[in-house]
């Protein structure tokens, strides 16, 4: 019998969801149960899955991955490659996403703000004025969810920052205690992550109805008609991430790993497809791993490492969305940023994005967060809640895509060199 790969599975479920979803519509129904309660039980069902395994996956990936580094040289050389890559891609999203809402000007229709056809109020001359403000009070939030005072509450909050780091640390102290402790440490962490990496894998068997659900639901919810008002931004945002996906992404594995971009795409078909649909980087994660390090070739040294940590601070699509947001809000209340507030923007969109949860619309509290600090009204957030869901899928998509290609040059200059062989 003819079995498909789980990608085609997953893309056949996608194209399926949109018709069902376009048929079913938001209240048809049978039996009195509508449609959308079905899509909504089974993508639930789905995602509580996926969610299920993160906790325990990160911590053995992480903690597996800093105690086979093992001498601290190593640590320090994978970590600084790391932490450059995600700093660099993540500020040239960024910055796509601020030179094409500046050219583009989706907030403007022909020439003058769009707050009167999209129903904003608020005194424009009031709101200009808070803008010439920012607070970076707000900044010191994202620093404190590094060093969380509960890790068992962190966990259960979802702040994967903070159980990154704990795992980090963990990882590289089990290599500094004495034997035979270190050995039962480190034993016990590799099996856990054996076992969790099994459980991954028949959770997943499950993705193409679990796609299908979510997807179908989001259809039959919202369908096209939501995007039209804001159609211009949407266009924008989805610009800056093609830019990014395709031409900045495969010109870095190009010209520093040497390797062909398309067969990257191929390896990545599997974890692209659930990001773009779950909308979630932190629900992606198992498949991502098994996607780089299966599929792709790296290392699981280089993998352990590089992909959990890119989970929780690599969110290159998020921050471009971030600060198309902004600017695109600021643009549509008549409100003229200067140089130096755009790059207040587009500092709290790099750091802000370092803390949001990998989840569906965590972005939206980020926003929020922006917002307040240039001034601009938090009621505007309410504005691209019809469309978030549509760009959360996407931005969520490269978002695991850069962290993919991050493991891929780490390994490619860590010296692997059966990387995109297969």
């Amino acid at each position: 019998m003819l079995r498909l790969k789980l990608h085609w599975q997953i893309l056949i479920a996608l194209l399926l969801a949109v018709i069902a979803g376009s048929l079913a519509g938001a209240d048809a129904g049978v039996f009195g149960v509508r449609y959308v309660q079905i899509f909504d039980l089974f993508g639930t069902l789905f995602m509580n899955a996926l969610k299920l395994v993160i906790v325990p996956l990160i911590l053995s990936s992480v903690i597996t991955g800093i105690a086979a580094v093992g001498k601290s040289r190593d640590f320090g050389r994978l970590g600084f490659k790391t932490f450059l890559y995600y700093v660099s891609t993540s500020l040239i999203a960024i910055v796509i996403g601020l030179a094409l809402v500046n050219w583009i000007e989706p907030g403007l229709v022909d020439g003058a703000p769009a707050r009167d056809h999209i129903g904003l109020s608020g005194d424009t001359a009031e709101i200009a004025a808070r803008a010439e403000a920012h607070d970076s009070g707000e900044l010191a939030d994202v620093f404190l969810r590094l060093v969380p005072p509960n890790i068992v509450a962190a966990a259960a909050q979802g702040e994967m920052l903070g159980l990154i780091v704990f795992s980090l640390l963990f990882g590289y102290f089990a290599t500094r205690i004495a034997e035979p402790y270190a050995g039962y440490v480190q034993g016990f962490w590799k099996g856990v992550f054996e076992i969790m990496v099994l459980i991954t894998e028949w959770v997943m068997k499950f993705a193409p109805l679990g796609v299908f659900a979510l997807v179908a639901k989001v259809v039959a919810t919202t369908g096209l008609r939501a995007v039209e008002p804001l159609l211009a931004f949407f266009l924008t945002v989805v610009a800056g991430l093609a830019v990014h996906f395709l031409i900045v992404l495969p010109t870095l594995l190009l010209l520093v790993a040497r390797v062909n971009p398309l067969r990257h795409y191929q390896a990545m078909a599997p974890a692209l497809l659930t990001a773009f649909s779950t909308a979630s980087s932190s629900a992606t994660l198992p498949v991502t791993l098994e996607c780089v390090e299966r599929r792709a070739g790296v290392s699981h040294r280089t993998t352990s490492f590089v992909i959990p940590l890119g989970g929780s601070i690599n969110m290159d699509g998020t921050g471009l969305y971030e600060c198309a947001a902004a600017l695109f809000i600021a643009q549509a209340y008549g409100v003229d940023l200067s140089t130096g507030q755009q790059f207040t923007v587009v500092l709290l969109a790099l750091l802000t994005s370092v803390g949001v949860a990998g989840i569906p619309a965590a972005s939206l509290v980020a926003i929020a967060i922006i917002l307040s600090a240039v001034g601009l009204p938090l009621e505007a957030v309410g504005l691209i809640l019809a469309i978030d869901r549509p760009l959360d899928m996407c931005r969520t998509a490269v978002n695991v895509y850069s962290d993919s290609c991050c493991a891929v040059i780490v390994g490619a200059t860590e010296g692997e060199t059966e990387i995109l062989k297969g």
